[in-house]
């Protein structure tokens, strides 16, 4: 197994559990929590293999990823209680979906000898689709649409791996680098409460 492709099984593990827990906290019911967990796993994912031209998309191919998802959603309803308090481990598992899903997003952009900055938006549509997509489906305004510095992560964190990438530092400490540094960002975005200004007519 590739780095990339286990960053992948990772962030669609992540990303399910996300999407269950917000669907367990709006009371659905099983069809319903398994639902949204694949939609926010694969969502983006599927956005980005699209634009890629890379049809059938990933999960249709490799069926691995349909499992991942049921396991994922099994486990978070069966001991979803003992992860503690929903919402700061919904934060959690978004937070680390969101940084896998950038870094991969960016890359295949780098294999497909995009621009680099078509690179950082791909990872950025590739992290925050499926999260558009569980918010709306849970009857929330999504996250990048309004108040917390959700996407803007993405694309910071997006541009530090490109950085990381360009001067040759190893893959995996670039990937873990990466990674931390996008999941510090919304810690500290979230705990000192920064956020975008609304725009008011």
């Amino acid at each position: 197994m590739t780095a990339i492709e286990f960053l992948d099984y990772a962030g669609t593990a992540v990303f399910a559990i996300s999407g269950a827990l917000a669907a367990i906290n709006k009371r659905f019911d099983p069809f319903g929590v398994f639902i949204l967990a694949a939609v926010t796993a694969i969502g983006g994912g599927t956005l980005r293999d699209v634009l890629l031209g890379r049809t059938p998309t990933g999960w249709m191919l490799n069926v691995e990823y349909l499992y991942i998802i049921l396991v994922a959603t099994l486990v978070t309803i069966l001991f979803g209680k003992q992860f503690g308090y929903l919402r700061r481990t919904l934060f959690l598992f978004d937070s680390i979906g969101l940084a896998l899903f950038t870094i991969i997003g960016v890359e295949l952009g780098l294999e497909a000898s995009l621009d680099p900055i078509v690179c950082i938006l791909l990872g950025t549509m590739s992290a925050a689709f499926g999260g558009v997509i569980r918010d709306l489906l849970a009857g929330e305004i999504p996250l990048i649409f309004h108040k917390e510095i959700y996407a803007s992560i993405s694309l910071a964190g997006g541009a530090f791996f490109l950085l990381l990438y360009n001067i040759e530092l190893s893959q995996n400490v670039a990937y873990l680098l990466a990674i931390v540094a996008m999941i510090i960002g919304r810690v500290v975005v979230v705990k000192y409460h920064l956020e975008l200004p609304n725009i008011e007519h």
